[in-house]
């Protein structure tokens, strides 16, 4: 079985700490490549950068196609181009914030999401309702800390984000915590030990949903709105994905 993550940004530094955490969660015949597209900004944190950020995604898929990739996780929480995505694979395409979502709601009644910065919690909270749970996420939090600091500066990032988590907890009723960026895949286990409750990491989440569907055979539904887009002239600098 061969997973490709994607991990939306084009900061290699992050693509290997994803792969690592990626490469943990799956089984031992599975085969994970990790990459970063060739376009696309260093870090994603505004609508933006999303939109950006989706073109390169696109473009991984289309590359995985041809090279028999059996699903994907998107390694971004914003889930970046997650449904044309789903339009041009065949296997599943995971986004981690909707895979996080689903795991949490398996382990607790309620969840809390902790992110980087707070510009990009009203993004969470759309995913959260576009996903169905609204009810679960009851708090949505973030530690101030810039996406590349968590690659750059991990400790100071790691204590930021600490705190933030265990404030969240003090303050609602939360039974486990969301992290709110896939840079912060490599803290998830620390977090634990020091919260004592389920810290959910959304690579491993995905990577898990991922490799799950596949052994049971289900791919993308090819009806309707997921079919492949027919034929259609692209031009300018985005000609290349004239179909």
């Amino acid at each position: 079985m061969k997973i490709k993550i994607i991990n939306p940004n084009t900061t290699w530094s992050m693509t290997h700490t994803i792969e690592e955490a990626a490469r943990a969660a799956a089984g031992k015949d599975v085969c994970i490549e990790a990459v970063s597209p060739t376009m696309g900004p260093v870090s994603i944190e505004s609508h933006s950068d999303e939109a950006l950020a989706a073109v390169g995604v696109m473009d991984e898929i289309r590359k995985g196609e041809r090279e028999g990739c059996d699903a994907y996780v998107l390694a971004c929480f914003g889930d970046p181009g997650l449904h044309a995505a789903r339009e041009l694979a065949y296997g599943p395409v995971i986004g981690i914030a909707q895979a996080a979502f689903h795991v949490a709601s398996l382990v607790g009644r309620s969840f809390a999401i902790v992110t980087t910065l707070g510009r990009t919690l009203g993004r969470a909270q759309d995913l959260v309702d576009e996903y169905g749970f609204t009810r679960q996420c009851v708090a949505y939090r973030a530690c101030e800390v810039p996406v590349l600091d968590l690659d750059e500066h991990p400790d100071a990032a790691y204590q930021a984000l600490l705190t933030e988590c265990q404030t969240t907890l003090d303050q609602c009723d939360a039974d486990s915590i969301v992290l709110g960026c896939a840079g912060m895949a490599g803290m998830c286990k620390q977090l634990e030990e020091s919260l004592h409750v389920p810290v959910i990491d959304g690579v491993s989440a995905g990577v898990a949903l991922a490799e799950s569907l596949v052994r049971i055979g289900a791919h993308t539904s090819s009806r309707r709105e997921y079919s492949v887009p027919g034929t259609k002239k692209v031009t300018g600098i985005l000609s290349e994905f004239t179909r």
